[in-house]
């Protein structure tokens, strides 16, 4: 039978749980949390993203468990970064690292950004692959967070229309 995954808004009940998913990638891949700089938005989702103008989802299973989760945070009127965007080892390869971009992207959109950028590092290979598929190119910003060797940016043109759920 074919599961069913869902991409939702996060809660600060969801918190501990995301940050379990994003600290375990984090460590798979050889680079450090930081819960007291870097990470230190994963304590309020709510606040740090819905109440800035910007947005946090997670991708659960059918189960309801947490498997993914991507955010926007806004830079200024018109640029947001995304944040946050990570998918557990056991479901890569099943087109919801896609989904999970895809939807950001929508919420970027809706929420009126023209553009998006984003930092990460050389070590997340999938991740850099999927952002070059969507368009993303690097830039060299102002400041890059202490585990990150790369940014990229997108230009936002006008999308499609913003689905707040989305089963997949």
């Amino acid at each position: 039978m074919e599961e069913t995954f869902r991409i939702r808004p996060a809660t600060n009940g969801d918190a501990p749980a995301v940050r379990r998913l994003v600290f375990t990638i984090l460590c798979d891949h050889g680079l450090a949390p930081d819960p007291a700089s870097t990470d230190a938005d994963l304590d309020d989702l709510e606040a740090n993203y819905h109440r800035r103008r910007g947005s946090f989802d997670v991708l659960v299973d059918r189960d309801g468990q947490i498997i993914g989760s991507v955010g926007i945070s806004p830079i200024d009127d018109k640029r947001c970064e995304l944040r946050k965007m990570y998918l557990a080892s056991a479901c890569r390869g099943q087109g919801l690292g896609k989904r999970l971009l895809e939807q950001a992207l929508d919420r970027a959109r809706k929420l009126g950004f023209r553009r998006i950028e984003l930092e990460t590092a050389a070590t997340l290979v999938a991740a850099v692959k999927l952002y070059e598929s969507f368009g993303f190119r690097p830039f060299e910003p102002e400041h890059l967070s202490a585990r990150c060797d790369q940014a990229y940016f997108l230009e936002l043109g006008e999308g499609g229309p913003h689905q707040p759920e989305r089963r997949l």
